[in-house]
Protein backbone atom coordinates (compact mmCIF):
# COMPACT_ATOMS: atom_id res chain seq x y z
CA UNK A 1 0.00 0.00 0.00
CA UNK A 2 1.36 3.57 -1.07
CA UNK A 3 1.05 6.56 1.67
CA UNK A 4 0.19 8.71 -0.79
CA UNK A 5 0.74 12.52 0.32
CA UNK A 6 -2.94 14.69 0.19
CA UNK A 7 -2.69 18.42 -0.72
CA UNK A 8 -2.05 21.51 1.72
CA UNK A 9 -1.14 19.41 4.53
CA UNK A 10 2.62 18.82 4.17
CA UNK A 11 2.93 22.93 4.47
CA UNK A 12 0.15 23.56 6.65
CA UNK A 13 2.49 21.20 9.28
CA UNK A 14 5.27 24.25 9.31
CA UNK A 15 2.90 26.64 10.26
CA UNK A 16 1.45 25.12 13.06
CA UNK A 17 4.71 24.29 14.66
CA UNK A 18 5.57 28.08 13.80
CA UNK A 19 2.66 28.58 16.31
CA UNK A 20 3.80 26.47 18.68
CA UNK A 21 7.70 28.33 18.89
CA UNK A 22 5.62 31.78 18.78
CA UNK A 23 3.88 30.88 21.59
CA UNK A 24 6.86 29.23 23.89
CA UNK A 25 9.63 31.89 22.96
CA UNK A 26 7.20 34.86 24.84
CA UNK A 27 7.22 32.44 27.79
CA UNK A 28 10.42 31.89 27.95
CA UNK A 29 11.74 35.04 27.29
CA UNK A 30 9.82 36.10 30.34
CA UNK A 31 10.89 33.43 32.56
CA UNK A 32 14.44 35.02 32.23
CA UNK A 33 13.80 38.54 32.30
CA UNK A 34 14.35 39.93 28.60
CA UNK A 35 11.97 41.93 26.72
CA UNK A 36 8.71 39.65 25.20
CA UNK A 37 5.56 40.21 23.37
CA UNK A 38 2.96 38.39 23.31
CA UNK A 39 -0.04 40.60 22.51
CA UNK A 40 -1.54 39.73 19.70
CA UNK A 41 -3.47 36.45 19.66
CA UNK A 42 -1.43 34.62 17.24
CA UNK A 43 1.43 34.67 20.33
CA UNK A 44 -0.72 32.86 22.23
CA UNK A 45 -2.12 29.71 19.99
CA UNK A 46 0.67 27.25 20.81
CA UNK A 47 -1.94 24.95 22.58
CA UNK A 48 -4.47 25.39 19.71
CA UNK A 49 -1.96 24.70 16.75
CA UNK A 50 -1.06 20.83 19.28
CA UNK A 51 -5.21 20.52 18.93
CA UNK A 52 -4.25 21.24 14.79
CA UNK A 53 -1.62 18.81 14.73
CA UNK A 54 -4.29 15.87 16.54
CA UNK A 55 -6.46 16.62 13.94
CA UNK A 56 -3.82 16.28 11.24
CA UNK A 57 -2.48 13.09 12.22
CA UNK A 58 -6.26 11.57 13.33
CA UNK A 59 -7.07 11.63 9.71
CA UNK A 60 -3.94 10.57 7.98
CA UNK A 61 -3.39 7.74 10.20
CA UNK A 62 -7.03 6.41 10.84
CA UNK A 63 -7.49 7.31 6.64
CA UNK A 64 -4.11 4.91 5.92
CA UNK A 65 -5.36 2.35 8.62
CA UNK A 66 -8.93 1.82 6.68
CA UNK A 67 -7.23 2.35 3.34
CA UNK A 68 -5.10 -1.32 4.28
CA UNK A 69 -8.44 -2.48 6.07
CA UNK A 70 -10.05 -2.16 2.84
CA UNK A 71 -8.26 -3.67 0.37
CA UNK A 72 -6.55 -6.12 2.64
CA UNK A 73 -9.36 -6.94 4.58
CA UNK A 74 -6.62 -6.82 7.92
CA UNK A 75 -4.28 -4.55 9.35
CA UNK A 76 -0.78 -5.33 10.12
CA UNK A 77 -0.26 -4.40 13.73
CA UNK A 78 3.56 -5.20 13.56
CA UNK A 79 4.25 -2.51 10.39
CA UNK A 80 1.66 -0.53 11.97
CA UNK A 81 3.88 0.02 15.11
CA UNK A 82 7.14 -0.38 12.83
CA UNK A 83 6.15 2.43 11.13
CA UNK A 84 5.74 4.77 14.37
CA UNK A 85 8.66 3.38 16.24
CA UNK A 86 10.49 4.55 12.86
CA UNK A 87 9.29 8.29 12.93
CA UNK A 88 8.94 9.14 16.25
CA UNK A 89 11.13 7.05 18.09
CA UNK A 90 14.46 8.16 17.29
CA UNK A 91 14.07 12.18 17.48
CA UNK A 92 11.74 11.69 20.83
CA UNK A 93 14.40 10.06 22.56
CA UNK A 94 16.91 11.60 21.60
CA UNK A 95 15.30 15.00 22.84
CA UNK A 96 14.39 12.95 26.30
CA UNK A 97 18.03 12.03 26.47
CA UNK A 98 18.89 15.55 26.28
CA UNK A 99 16.34 16.99 28.20
CA UNK A 100 17.01 14.44 31.40
CA UNK A 101 21.30 15.09 30.96
CA UNK A 102 20.76 18.81 30.67
CA UNK A 103 18.11 19.39 33.24
CA UNK A 104 19.82 16.87 35.85
CA UNK A 105 23.54 17.32 35.21
CA UNK A 106 24.44 20.41 32.84
CA UNK A 107 22.15 22.94 34.56
CA UNK A 108 23.46 22.26 37.94
CA UNK A 109 26.78 21.82 36.99
CA UNK A 110 26.53 25.59 35.63
CA UNK A 111 25.18 26.54 38.93
CA UNK A 112 21.92 27.50 37.67
CA UNK A 113 19.62 24.95 39.11
CA UNK A 114 16.23 24.11 37.80
CA UNK A 115 12.69 24.42 38.77
CA UNK A 116 12.23 21.65 41.37
CA UNK A 117 9.99 18.86 40.68
CA UNK A 118 8.37 16.54 42.91
CA UNK A 119 9.36 13.92 40.68
CA UNK A 120 12.76 11.78 41.56
CA UNK A 121 14.42 11.20 38.50
CA UNK A 122 14.05 7.54 38.42
CA UNK A 123 10.05 8.53 38.05
CA UNK A 124 10.64 11.02 35.16
CA UNK A 125 13.03 8.21 33.51
CA UNK A 126 9.99 5.73 33.67
CA UNK A 127 7.36 8.21 32.61
CA UNK A 128 8.89 9.49 30.05
CA UNK A 129 10.48 6.60 28.55
CA UNK A 130 7.30 4.76 28.34
CA UNK A 131 5.07 7.53 26.68
CA UNK A 132 3.72 8.99 29.55
CA UNK A 133 5.13 12.46 29.08
CA UNK A 134 1.92 14.08 29.34
CA UNK A 135 1.96 13.09 32.96
CA UNK A 136 5.43 13.60 33.35
CA UNK A 137 4.85 17.62 32.28
CA UNK A 138 2.34 18.22 34.95
CA UNK A 139 5.11 18.44 37.44
CA UNK A 140 6.91 21.23 34.88
CA UNK A 141 10.21 18.79 34.75
CA UNK A 142 11.66 21.55 32.17
CA UNK A 143 10.49 23.02 29.06
CA UNK A 144 12.37 20.62 26.48
CA UNK A 145 10.94 17.78 28.64
CA UNK A 146 7.47 19.20 28.77
CA UNK A 147 6.86 19.71 24.98
CA UNK A 148 6.95 15.76 24.67
CA UNK A 149 3.41 15.77 26.39
CA UNK A 150 1.36 16.00 22.58
CA UNK A 151 3.32 13.14 21.23
CA UNK A 152 2.46 10.69 24.69
CA UNK A 153 -1.12 11.68 24.13
CA UNK A 154 -0.72 10.79 20.21
CA UNK A 155 1.01 7.35 20.53
CA UNK A 156 -1.37 6.92 23.33
CA UNK A 157 -4.72 7.03 21.10
CA UNK A 158 -2.92 4.88 18.42
CA UNK A 159 -2.01 1.93 20.92
CA UNK A 160 -5.81 1.90 21.70
CA UNK A 161 -7.06 2.44 18.47
CA UNK A 162 -4.84 -0.22 15.81
CA UNK A 163 -5.91 -3.27 17.58
CA UNK A 164 -9.57 -2.08 18.01
CA UNK A 165 -9.63 -1.20 13.86
CA UNK A 166 -7.68 -4.84 13.28
CA UNK A 167 -10.88 -6.49 15.17
CA UNK A 168 -13.49 -4.42 13.22
CA UNK A 169 -15.07 -4.67 9.96
CA UNK A 170 -14.18 -1.72 7.84
CA UNK A 171 -18.14 -0.78 7.52
CA UNK A 172 -17.99 -0.40 11.45
CA UNK A 173 -14.93 1.91 11.55
CA UNK A 174 -16.39 4.94 10.76
CA UNK A 175 -19.71 3.84 13.13
CA UNK A 176 -17.56 3.60 16.05
CA UNK A 177 -15.37 6.77 15.60
CA UNK A 178 -18.07 8.85 15.30
CA UNK A 179 -19.85 6.93 18.43
CA UNK A 180 -16.15 7.09 20.20
CA UNK A 181 -15.90 10.89 19.44
CA UNK A 182 -19.28 12.19 21.11
CA UNK A 183 -19.16 10.15 24.19
CA UNK A 184 -15.73 10.43 24.67
CA UNK A 185 -16.41 14.24 23.98
CA UNK A 186 -19.11 14.78 27.09
CA UNK A 187 -16.75 12.16 29.01
CA UNK A 188 -13.65 14.31 28.98
CA UNK A 189 -15.67 18.00 28.69
CA UNK A 190 -18.14 17.09 31.33
CA UNK A 191 -15.71 15.46 33.89
CA UNK A 192 -17.24 12.39 34.34
CA UNK A 193 -13.72 10.89 34.11
CA UNK A 194 -11.59 13.53 35.73
CA UNK A 195 -7.95 11.38 35.10
CA UNK A 196 -9.14 12.31 30.88
CA UNK A 197 -8.90 15.64 31.56
CA UNK A 198 -5.68 15.79 34.39
CA UNK A 199 -3.43 13.52 31.58
CA UNK A 200 -4.65 16.20 28.62
CA UNK A 201 -5.95 12.77 26.40
CA UNK A 202 -7.21 14.99 23.79
CA UNK A 203 -8.60 11.58 21.87
CA UNK A 204 -11.43 13.14 20.47
CA UNK A 205 -9.66 15.91 17.79
CA UNK A 206 -7.79 12.31 16.32
CA UNK A 207 -11.44 10.50 16.20
CA UNK A 208 -13.08 12.73 14.52
CA UNK A 209 -11.05 13.82 12.10
CA UNK A 210 -10.27 9.81 11.43
CA UNK A 211 -14.53 9.74 11.32
CA UNK A 212 -13.98 12.73 8.09
CA UNK A 213 -11.00 11.23 6.73
CA UNK A 214 -13.36 7.23 6.14
CA UNK A 215 -16.35 9.28 4.58
CA UNK A 216 -13.62 10.79 2.52
CA UNK A 217 -12.49 7.51 1.52
CA UNK A 218 -15.68 5.57 1.33
CA UNK A 219 -17.77 8.10 -1.09
CA UNK A 220 -15.80 9.95 -4.12
CA UNK A 221 -18.99 12.23 -3.80
CA UNK A 222 -18.91 13.47 -0.59
CA UNK A 223 -16.25 16.46 -1.05
CA UNK A 224 -16.61 20.12 0.46
CA UNK A 225 -17.45 22.42 -2.04
CA UNK A 226 -16.32 25.67 -2.39
CA UNK A 227 -18.28 27.47 -0.25
CA UNK A 228 -17.57 24.96 2.99
CA UNK A 229 -13.60 25.44 1.79
CA UNK A 230 -13.95 29.30 2.43
CA UNK A 231 -16.17 29.24 5.55
CA UNK A 232 -14.10 26.47 7.33
CA UNK A 233 -10.88 28.45 6.50
CA UNK A 234 -12.52 31.89 7.52
CA UNK A 235 -13.05 30.27 10.93
CA UNK A 236 -10.20 28.31 10.83
CA UNK A 237 -8.47 31.39 10.53
CA UNK A 238 -10.56 33.31 12.80
CA UNK A 239 -9.39 30.81 15.53
CA UNK A 240 -5.81 31.37 15.69
CA UNK A 241 -5.85 35.16 14.21
CA UNK A 242 -7.94 36.54 17.06
CA UNK A 243 -9.33 35.90 20.59
CA UNK A 244 -12.62 35.99 19.73
CA UNK A 245 -13.40 32.48 20.18
CA UNK A 246 -11.92 32.42 23.44
CA UNK A 247 -14.14 35.18 24.52
CA UNK A 248 -17.13 34.46 24.02
CA UNK A 249 -17.55 30.94 24.57
CA UNK A 250 -17.03 28.56 27.72
CA UNK A 251 -14.12 25.81 27.70
CA UNK A 252 -17.24 23.33 26.83
CA UNK A 253 -17.92 24.83 23.37
CA UNK A 254 -14.69 25.91 23.00
CA UNK A 255 -13.35 22.75 23.01
CA UNK A 256 -16.15 21.91 20.55
CA UNK A 257 -15.59 24.81 18.10
CA UNK A 258 -11.80 23.63 17.44
CA UNK A 259 -12.40 20.17 17.13
CA UNK A 260 -15.40 20.74 14.41
CA UNK A 261 -13.38 23.35 13.03
CA UNK A 262 -9.76 22.01 12.56
CA UNK A 263 -11.30 18.47 11.30
CA UNK A 264 -13.80 19.77 8.91
CA UNK A 265 -11.01 22.61 7.76
CA UNK A 266 -8.45 19.53 6.83
CA UNK A 267 -11.28 17.38 5.20
CA UNK A 268 -12.15 21.06 3.17
CA UNK A 269 -8.89 21.66 2.33
CA UNK A 270 -7.34 18.31 0.74
CA UNK A 271 -9.78 18.71 -2.32
CA UNK A 272 -8.21 22.26 -3.04
CA UNK A 273 -4.82 22.42 -4.07
CA UNK A 274 -3.33 25.65 -3.16
CA UNK A 275 0.07 27.05 -5.13
CA UNK A 276 1.23 28.70 -2.05
CA UNK A 277 0.57 25.78 0.67
CA UNK A 278 2.36 23.42 -2.44
CA UNK A 279 5.58 25.46 -3.15
CA UNK A 280 8.65 23.05 -2.80
CA UNK A 281 10.01 25.21 0.03
CA UNK A 282 7.31 25.19 2.34
CA UNK A 283 6.38 21.77 1.70
CA UNK A 284 10.06 21.17 2.99
CA UNK A 285 9.34 23.32 5.87
CA UNK A 286 6.39 21.06 6.38
CA UNK A 287 8.19 17.93 6.02
CA UNK A 288 10.90 18.75 8.66
CA UNK A 289 7.99 20.00 10.87
CA UNK A 290 8.33 17.00 13.86
CA UNK A 291 11.84 18.41 14.11
CA UNK A 292 11.17 21.97 13.88
CA UNK A 293 8.29 21.19 17.01
CA UNK A 294 11.09 18.34 18.65
CA UNK A 295 13.87 20.90 18.99
CA UNK A 296 13.04 24.58 19.36
CA UNK A 297 12.86 24.28 23.13
CA UNK A 298 16.48 23.27 22.77
CA UNK A 299 17.56 26.23 20.57
CA UNK A 300 16.05 28.46 22.85
CA UNK A 301 17.95 27.35 25.60
CA UNK A 302 21.18 27.61 23.45
CA UNK A 303 19.52 31.25 22.12
CA UNK A 304 18.90 32.19 26.24
CA UNK A 305 22.32 31.46 26.99
CA UNK A 306 23.96 33.91 24.36
CA UNK A 307 21.25 36.58 25.51
CA UNK A 308 22.10 36.64 29.34
CA UNK A 309 25.12 38.26 27.67
CA UNK A 310 24.39 40.57 24.54
CA UNK A 311 20.57 41.11 25.91
CA UNK A 312 21.03 44.50 27.55
CA UNK A 313 22.64 45.95 24.50
CA UNK A 314 19.23 46.04 22.75
CA UNK A 315 16.14 48.30 22.64
CA UNK A 316 12.92 46.08 23.81
CA UNK A 317 11.47 46.05 20.55
CA UNK A 318 15.26 44.75 18.86
CA UNK A 319 15.46 42.29 21.62
CA UNK A 320 12.20 40.67 20.84
CA UNK A 321 12.50 40.48 17.50
CA UNK A 322 16.07 39.63 17.39
CA UNK A 323 15.77 36.49 20.04
CA UNK A 324 12.50 35.24 17.49
CA UNK A 325 14.42 34.95 14.50
CA UNK A 326 16.91 33.77 16.26
CA UNK A 327 15.15 30.87 17.85
CA UNK A 328 12.89 30.05 14.34
CA UNK A 329 16.25 30.34 12.20
CA UNK A 330 18.06 28.17 14.65
CA UNK A 331 15.56 25.87 14.95
CA UNK A 332 14.68 25.24 11.23
CA UNK A 333 18.85 24.72 10.68
CA UNK A 334 18.97 22.40 13.28
CA UNK A 335 15.95 20.19 12.84
CA UNK A 336 16.68 20.42 8.92
CA UNK A 337 20.24 18.76 9.93
CA UNK A 338 17.97 16.51 12.51
CA UNK A 339 16.14 15.77 8.78
CA UNK A 340 19.12 14.90 6.63
CA UNK A 341 21.86 13.47 8.56
CA UNK A 342 19.28 11.14 11.39
CA UNK A 343 15.73 11.25 10.72
CA UNK A 344 16.30 10.55 6.95
CA UNK A 345 18.03 7.19 8.24
CA UNK A 346 14.86 5.86 9.74
CA UNK A 347 12.71 6.92 7.60
CA UNK A 348 13.92 5.07 4.53
CA UNK A 349 13.15 2.08 6.39
CA UNK A 350 9.70 3.20 7.49
CA UNK A 351 8.92 3.83 3.31
CA UNK A 352 9.81 0.17 2.94
CA UNK A 353 6.98 -0.92 4.90
CA UNK A 354 4.20 0.92 2.55
CA UNK A 355 5.29 -1.00 -0.49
Amino acid sequence: MQNNTLPNITSLRFFLALLVILYHVPQFAANRGFAFFQDLAIFQKGTEAVYVFFSLSGFLIIRNLYIEKVQTSTISIRNFYKRRILRIFPLYYSVFIFGIIYYNWVLPALGMLPKDTELPLWKEVLLGATFFANILAKYQPGGVLEILWSIAIEEQFYLIVAPLFLLLPAKRMITFLLGFTVVYFLIYNWDIWTFAKENKLYFYYFSLSGFLAILHCKNPKFRANKIVLLISSFLFLSYFLTNFWFSHLSGFYYQLFGMLVSSVFIFSVIDYPMSFLENAKLKYLGKISYGIYMLHSIVMQVVGFLYLKIHHYFSDVLSIVLFNILVILGTVLLAHLSYKYFESYFLKQKKRLWS
